[in-house]
């Protein structure tokens, strides 16, 4: 059985998602094999026809008194027919039909006080109740009260949840960033096992972050992905270890290890190194390695996730240890999807080309609470 009570959501963390082109594949949702050719602001915007789509926002933020903050803010859409099936679909007026259903997760590590405080929100798309909307150049992307703002020159975050929320501004530092071969990124042993991928890879954050009754101003460093696909995980794959990682010499990695039932690691596994000017390059999953140094026991789940990876990237001679700034960040939603993954702020320490550096960045890792499951 399936932990997951609302199947429509099931693909939304497990799909290792898909480009963009204007094929369908054989589940009649759109599919691709080739370039995502994104082009922005307009590719900031949702994609419907694709199974599933996410806007990813974390972060690391100080407060005047030197208080550590980290902050997590996904919006999850999945549509719940394919656009080929549209003949089948009911005809009578609804205002409340649609074909997209939105979850939202948002979270706040007070790393000050070892406590980390979520919660979600789940909404189908009528009665302005969750979308997401273009207007020119802005993007908007909402479930009930909680929303982030795309427009060219910021993305404006508001979370209000009991006991937490943040209202946060951020300013790109780079231009997106295309991960993959120009946006497309395999995640699979066939083409269509793919998903059109970018990351803005450092945003500069300030806004205020509340906590019970206390607001607290805040100022850090932020990053956002927004990705769109239709493939699920691939069978034999058990689920993801994603990084974020934010480095000293404004340069940035963004790499994830799918791991297989076996214990093994995916060749479908891959990353990007970023330059300080923006530049991306890809690496394969052959050329990095990332070991486990500690694991920590959930007690909610009682799933064992790694706690502490060193990451070694040959090409840039780089060689970091990373570290949880606090080991329970599980989002173990107690609400209607019971989705259970970790997703945590990490510090950074190493060397690059014989000189040390250090950072700060952000960790997914999915797959370890084992009713966490591949649909079939």
């Amino acid at each position: 059985m399936k932990k997951l009570s609302i199947s429509i959501l099931i693909p939304i963390l497990l799909a290792c998602l898909i480009p963009k082109a204007d094929a369908a594949d054989p589940t009649g949702y759109f599919s691709v094999t080739g370039p995502c050719n994104l082009e922005f602001p307009k590719d900031h915007g949702p994609h419907p026809g694709y199974r599933t789509e996410w806007w990813y926002y974390t972060g690391n933020l100080q407060s005047p008194s030197g208080d550590k903050y980290g902050f997590q803010l996904t919006f999850f859409r999945s549509q719940i027919r394919p656009p080929a099936d549209r003949q089948n679909w009911p005809q009578a007026a609804s205002a409340w039909r649609t074909q997209q259903i939105y979850l939202a997760h948002g979270a706040v590590s007070d790393l000050s006080a070892r406590a980390h405080l979520q919660a979600e929100r789940v909404s189908r798309e009528a009665l302005d109740m969750a979308g997401a909307t273009q207007a020119g150049d802005d993007t908007t992307v909402f479930v009930n009260s909680w929303s982030v703002a795309i427009a060219p020159d910021r993305h404006l975050l508001r979370v209000d949840a009991d006991g937490f929320g943040y209202d946060l501004a951020l300013t790109p530092q780079k231009p997106p960033v295309l991960h993959g071969i120009d946006g497309y990124s395999r995640k699979g042993s066939t083409a269509e096992r793919a998903s059109c991928y970018y990351s803005f890879t450092r945003l500069a954050a300030q806004g205020r972050v509340s906590l019970g009754e206390n607001t607290i101003a805040v100022q850090g460093s932020a990053w956002m992905d927004h990705e769109f696909s239709t493939a699920l995980l691939e069978p034999g794959l058990e689920g993801w270890d994603w990084f974020s990682l934010q480095l000293s010499d404004r340069t940035e990695v963004m790499a994830f290890v799918l791991r297989t039932e076996q214990g093994g690691v995916s060749p479908a596994s891959s990353g990007t190194l970023v330059g300080d000017q923006g530049q991306a390059r890809h690496i394969s999953g052959d050329q990095f390695v990332v070991q486990v140094r500690n694991t920590w026991k959930s007690p909610h789940s009682q799933a064992i996730y790694p706690a502490g990876w060193r990451m070694q990237v040959p090409l840039d001679a780089l060689d970091l240890i990373i570290t949880p700034n606090l080991a329970d960040q599980e989002m173990n939603t107690a609400g209607s999807t019971g989705v259970v993954y970790w997703e945590g702020s990490v510090s950074i320490e190493g060397t690059k080309k014989g000189r040390p550096v250090f950072g700060q960045g952000y960790v997914e890792m999915t797959g370890y609470d084992k009713s966490f499951e591949a649909p079939m």
